[in-house]
């Protein structure tokens, strides 16, 4: 198994920008399988964001965007897929579950 420098972070905000943190996940597919979505527990109900971090930094997150920005995702992650962190096929089936969970 591989060692990950990065993860994801899930949050939940309300109207005012308030958050919950949801989750962290360390792979695309268990983000995709259990990460996404609008959480119960959580009152904040508005938005999700995503935020990918790298691990043990003190410094903002790589990349951030919000579940509606899906379709700058995959030019956002390219980076990450060039270095091997992650694989264009993950990347692509996060497009697909963010554009099927929260597409109008």
């Amino acid at each position: 198994m591989k060692f990950r420098r990065i993860y994801w972070v899930t949050e939940q905000l309300d109207d005012e920008g308030h958050s919950d943190v949801t989750g962290v996940y360390t792979s695309i597919p268990d983000l995709v399988e259990i990460g996404l979505g609008l959480k119960d527990y959580s009152p904040h109900q508005k938005t999700v964001r995503l935020s990918l971090c790298e691990l043990d930094a003190s410094k903002p997150p790589l990349v951030t965007l919000f579940w509606n920005e899906y379709d700058k995702l995959e030019s956002l992650l390219k980076p990450f897929v060039d270095d091997g962190e992650m694989t264009h096929e993950d990347v692509m089936m996060l497009v697909d579950a963010l554009k099927a969970r929260f597409a109008s």
